[in-house]
């Protein structure tokens, strides 16, 4: 396989979640518009407490089956064993309904203790609202794992789509409906909007498969009766094999945030703060913070996630050169998409949040201490993706349990300072990505022999970003001056630094013809690029 080739394919993959990712995460800041003017931050403290609990059980019931299944259906299916990679997907789908099932009951029947034990029993309405949604979700992952092995991201990206569209709908209207009753209940009515959103998505995958089931009967058919075929206790096994590592990786992660919530509520409350203002402070972090620097982060997660199968795939087939290619690139991507992100959330912080929650603009500072964070958890997603792709997942999961170690330790003493507070949590899970992301890199570089071309990867896309940080502010202040207007100067800056960011790049050798090939009809773009004498031939 060429390394356009190599990279082609995985570029278009990530492209398409890439882009389904981008508009989920649009839709999600337009809906948590009026949500967050509606709740305030104590209504997003409320959502945001409830989620990071629902989080965690999605995380231990199913988080690790669509990476696990993508890996175990696109090994398979690459050494053309059908029967076995439908009979992965089988598997995984009784195994998910199984865990999903508990996982909802677990959450509905002990919301009231777990609520105490985070000092908020207000959101015990949201965590019950929540809990069926653990069986829906659990579900689609096993749908979308499998088409996602199948080195197909449509469907995975077009129910990301629709169930987003549910989400934003059914969580304005019912946070409306039920904010009549209370602050509490107006968070559980927006949280309703997952499991409705959840539903949706779930229906289209089935869909889909109705439709593809002939074809993929037809593929399991044609392959001869005596090839051979996995036992299920061997697809079990590797599924538990692989999914586990994945599963505590993700856990910690999802820990971290719990530590956030239980050490934020408790400490600011031991040094004088009341539940509510603590609670507030947990809502910026949570609906503000979390929100825009998801963003740029789940373009690297679209990445990562393609970068699974396709990495997995030339595993097995003992494609050295190519599973080196594929890392290469992968990581520029992720720097010249993470790099511009963090610039700019830096720069543009306060407008970001004047524009988009003028009722509750509070929470800048947070923006601009934390947008160092989007480099490295960028970093850590796709170096992540590409040890679980070789075969490594635990490698990841106990890397992740050493930066949170760290945070907890952190915390502890940064949150507990009065001048720097909520800034405390935010400045141990910088430290905490800068460690998890070392970690990774280093065993992905040692695993996959690759030699990183760190100037390239590294270097430009951050001086781009620096610069085009300068000309984001300039550009701010001026449309500002001329119209007053801080929407339409946040809007016009952004769009400005856009193109200035990809000037740069280009007139630095930031982007080469090479990686433009690997773009969709990158030739007809690299030709136009050459004969505009922008790039090198």
């Amino acid at each position: 396989m060429t390394k356009k080739n190599a990279g082609g394919a995985l570029v278009r993959q990530a492209a398409i979640l890439a882009v389904a990712s981008l508009i989920v995460r649009v839709i999600g800041l337009i809906y948590r518009w009026p949500l967050t003017n509606m709740i305030g931050d104590d209504g997003n403290g409320l959502y945001g407490i409830a989620f990071n609990i629902y989080l965690l059980f999605f995380i231990i019931s199913s988080s690790g089956l669509p990476a696990s299944i993508s890996k175990m259906v696109s090994e398979r299916m690459a050494l053309k064993q059908y029967k076995s990679a439908h009979k992965v997907f089988k598997i995984s789908l009784l195994m998910a309904s199984i865990t999903g099932v508990i996982a909802s009951l677990i959450l509905w029947f002990g919301a009231y203790p777990i609520a105490q034990f985070m000092d908020n029993t207000r959101i015990v309405y949201s965590m019950k609202a929540l809990a069926p949604t653990l069986l829906i979700v659990a579900i689609m992952s096993a749908f979308r794992g499998y088409y996602q092995g199948m080195n197909t991201m449509v469907p995975t990206a077009i129910s990301q789509i629709i169930e987003q569209v549910f989400n934003a709908v059914f969580s304005i209207v019912l946070a409306g409906v039920l904010l009549k009753y209370g602050v509490e209940y107006g968070a559980a009515g927006g949280t309703m909007g997952t499991g409705i959103g959840a539903l949706m998505g779930l229906l289209f995958l089935i869909f889909i498969y109705i439709l593809a089931r002939p074809r993929i009967k037809k593929r399991i058919n044609r392959q001869k009766e005596e090839d051979f075929e996995e036992s299920s206790a061997s697809i079990l096994k590797t599924l538990l094999v692989t999914s586990i590592p994945i599963i505590i990786g993700s856990t910690i992660f999802s820990f971290t945030n719990l530590v956030d919530v239980k050490m934020v509520m408790s400490i600011l409350q031991s040094i004088g703060m009341t539940e509510i203002e603590a609670n507030e402070l947990y809502g910026q972090l949570s609906g503000k913070y979390v929100t825009l620097t998801n963003l740029p982060i789940s373009i690297s997660t679209a990445l990562a996630t393609a970068i699974v199968p396709s990495i997995a795939a030339s595993v097995v087939l003992k494609e050295t050169k190519v599973v080196m290619n594929k890392v290469n690139l992968a990581m520029r991507v992720a720097m010249m998409l993470a790099a511009p992100s963090a610039v700019g959330l830096f720069v543009l912080g306060d407008p970001i949040l004047k524009m988009l929650f003028p009722k509750y603009p509070a929470g800048g500072d947070l923006l601009r201490l934390g947008a160092l964070a989007v480099i490295f958890q960028s970093l850590v997603q796709v170096a992540t993706a590409i040890l679980q792709g070789v075969g490594k997942p635990n490698i990841p999961a106990y890397n992740a349990g050493v930066g949170v170690l760290i945070k907890i330790v952190l915390n502890f003493f940064l949150i507990a300072i009065p001048a720097v507070n909520i800034k405390g949590a935010i400045i141990s899970t910088i430290v905490c990505y800068i460690v998890i992301a070392y970690l990774d890199m280093k065993a992905a570089i040692r695993l996959t022999k690759v030699k990183l071309q760190v100037f390239n990867t590294f270097v430009k896309p951050l001086g781009a970003g620096v610069g085009m940080g300068v000309f984001s502010f300039i550009f701010y202040k001026l449309i500002l001056w001329g119209t007053t207007n801080n929407t339409v100067s946040t809007i016009g800056s952004i769009l400005l630094s856009v193109i200035v960011y990809i000037g740069i790049l280009f007139a630095i050798g930031g982007i080469s013809k090479e990686e433009i090939l690997l773009l969709p009809k990158g030739e007809k773009i690299a030709s136009k690029l050459i004969h505009l004498s922008i790039i090198r031939e």
